[in-house]
């Protein structure tokens, strides 16, 4: 799950025996996506994002037969204590795989179809409150971001980039108007260890005052961890991923949390929906026929989620039904 203020609250929630315990994870629009998904006993569905396995609880509850991607290591391994992996067949198969391999990893498996897949977009809750991942302003901690925790670190990529590649990405991927300034703040500050230190140069180039609604550093050390993850790549990718592997008449259901997330899922969803072609002006053009159907509107959080769990406050579901078209050739 990606989006939510790095610094927000971890409410508590009842766990099965009733007990209220601290959440490392509280499912957003928990509902109204697996209304979308429908879930039937005997179905297969991808949890495309497993992290602490709140949509997976619910598909398994209901019955059928889970595949579960995330390629953070510590996800997998709390996920193979699971009693549904050690079922025969087991009803729950644990792929350590970025979900833009779902195609790859469910062919291994012996799957050729699915009939849902769920994506929950970006980091989630489980690791933002853990401070040695390095996602959070909030909790002092090494400078991070990797959720497959290998490969370049946000503290390799800030302290040996340029100030005009740093801006790019303060730009691009926060939608920050001052990246310019920033990128020159942290290459004057490098080397740049921990998450604290970030954030304070941060504040200081945009002059932050504490007390401000919003703290100035949440756009940059977003922007930096889509980076580091490439992000946006997985989802576009895994948008087709899905396409591909949903049977007619399979349910995708998409969770993203802020405007770049939703606008790939959006503008997927209307292309991929589309048919026919050509106008009164221009002659009619070959085109692929529609994949999806009956494509939803934006779905947002009701107020009472949102004043249960604030990291569902920039929340938006969209989903659609797979029709009989083979997936498009772009996929």
């Amino acid at each position: 799950m990606s989006g939510p203020n790095p610094s927000g609250p971890n409410p508590s929630r009842p766990n099965p025996n009733g007990a209220t315990t601290a959440a490392p994870h509280i499912p957003v629009l928990m509902a109204e996506t697996i209304a979308a998904l429908a879930p039937l006993p005997g179905e297969v569905i991808v949890d495309a994002t497993f992290g602490a396995g709140g949509y997976t609880r619910a598909l398994l509850d209901a019955g059928v037969t889970v595949h579960a991607f995330d390629r953070d290591p510590a996800a997998i391994m709390a996920g193979s204590k699971w009693p549904e992996t050690r079922e025969n067949p087991p009803r729950l198969v644990l792929h350590k795989r970025r979900f833009s391999e779902m195609a790859e990893a469910l062919a291994e498996a012996g799957v050729d179809q699915v009939d849902g897949v769920a994506m929950d977009i970006g980091v989630s809750s489980m690791q933002l409150d853990q401070a040695d991942r390095g996602f959070a302003f909030s909790l002092d901690g090494p400078l991070d971001m990797r959720m497959s925790q290998d490969g370049e670190s946000a503290a390799d990529f800030l302290n040996t980039a340029s100030d005009e590649a740093i801006a790019d990405v303060l730009y691009t991927y926060g939608e920050e108007r001052q990246s310019r300034r920033v990128a020159r703040a942290i290459v004057a500050a490098r080397p740049l260890t921990s998450t604290g230190e970030l954030a304070r140069v941060i504040r200081k180039a945009l002059g932050y005052h504490p007390g401000a609604p919003k703290d100035p550093a949440t756009r940059s050390f977003q922007a930096i961890r889509i980076h580091i993850n490439a992000e946006l790549d997985e989802l576009q990718q895994g948008l087709s991923a899905a396409e591909y592997v949903l049977r007619e008449g399979g349910r995708l259901a998409v969770v993203s949390f802020h405007s770049l997330e939703d606008r790939i899922v959006k503008r997927f969803l209307r292309e991929a929906s589309a048919s026919g072609g050509g106008s009164r002006h221009l002659p009619e053009m070959q085109k692929d026929p529609a994949a999806f159907s009956s494509v939803s509107k934006a779905i947002r959080p009701a107020e009472r989620e949102i004043n249960d769990n604030p990291r569902a406050r920039s929340a938006t579901l969209r989903h659609a039904v797979r029709t009989a078209a083979s997936a498009r050739r772009a996929a």
